[in-house]
């Protein structure tokens, strides 16, 4: 049986591979490709410049990696050097994409989304001014809380909330998997999974979270670049005015938050910016502006 064995066609496709392999190579470097794409895509892609990408090569062109630096994260997700991105087994691939994670925040911090915590008193209209970003900009959505309470009629599990066990919640807690959690009304228990948030950033989403002072604290100390946004009224007698139009509290209600709004007020000035709530669209794209203006930030660092 005769073969056909063109050397010269086999050596050009090598030679072009190899080109191929270097311009991604360069493309992670110039911080031009989400390298957490690209080490996503390596599971089910057919092209081999991609699978036949080695680790060590990939993660030592990742700017301020050194080999010191590929070599344990290697060492800790179990990997050889040779093996390529289209080889890896399950474990492997889980292991050492908890590494690429890793370097991708701290390395790329530029390209991931920035958090947008918005915090005020009740009936400043943060809630109008959260959904007014999210019609309004593509590149924003909303975080998910998860929650001990039951669905109500209409509400989508990933959507509206993430509606866990109360058991589950606690395991939550103590592995600390939440930015933030607090007890309402004494009855049910509410928080902000971490994973989920950090994983939209990670895909350049712009994330809005509307939470109280106190949450707003401790996700701060989580994610330290969060841009913690105060929204306060035009005067406090138009917030006691929104506070009776919206009609969904009873009088003593009413001035149990009235009171509580004058605390939030005096921290005002302690949070990263203060929009003040005269228009809804106004204060809205003045917390768009901000946010992209932080992620300017941290591309002028890089």
């Amino acid at each position: 049986m005769n073969v056909d064995f063109d050397a010269a066609s086999l050596s050009a496709r090598a030679i072009e591979r190899r080109r191929a392999r270097a311009a991604v190579k360069a493309q992670i470097a110039a911080g031009t490709v989400n390298i957490l794409e690209l080490y996503d895509s390596a599971e089910t892609s057919n092209d081999p410049v991609v699978t036949g990408l080695r680790v060590q090569a990939f993660l030592s062109s990742i700017p301020g990696v050194g080999a010191t630096k590929v070599r344990r994260a290697l060492d800790r997700a179990g990997v050889l050097p040779t093996a390529t991105l289209g080889g890896l087994r399950v474990l492997q691939r889980a292991a050492l994409r908890k590494e690429v994670v890793r370097l991708f925040r701290r390395f790329y911090a530029h390209l991931r989304g920035a958090l947008v915590i918005i915090v005020g008193p009740s009936g400043v209209g943060k809630g109008t001014i959260a959904k007014w970003i999210l019609a309004n900009h593509e590149d924003f959505a909303l975080s998910v809380s998860a929650t001990t309470r039951a669905p109500r009629i209409g509400e989508r599990e990933g959507e509206h909330y993430f509606f866990v066990s109360p058991s589950r919640f606690d395991e939550l807690v103590k592995h600390e998997e939440l930015l933030e959690w607090a007890w309402v009304h004494g009855t049910h228990r509410y928080g902000t999974p971490q994973a989920p948030v950090e994983d939209l950033l990670d895909q350049g989403v712009n994330v809005v979270l509307e939470i109280d002072i106190q949450g707003a604290r401790g996700a701060k100390r989580k994610i330290p670049d969060a841009v913690v946004v105060f929204v306060g009224p035009p005067s406090f007698e138009e917030l006691e005015r929104r506070l009776a139009e919206r009609g969904t509290e009873d009088t003593r209600e009413q001035k149990l938050r009235l009171r509580t709004a004058r605390r939030e007020l005096k921290t005002a000035e302690r949070w990263d910016a203060l929009v003040t709530n005269h228009d809804v669209a106004e204060a809205g794209q003045s917390i768009v502006d901000l946010a992209r203006a932080s992620r300017e930030a941290k591309n002028f660092k890089e």
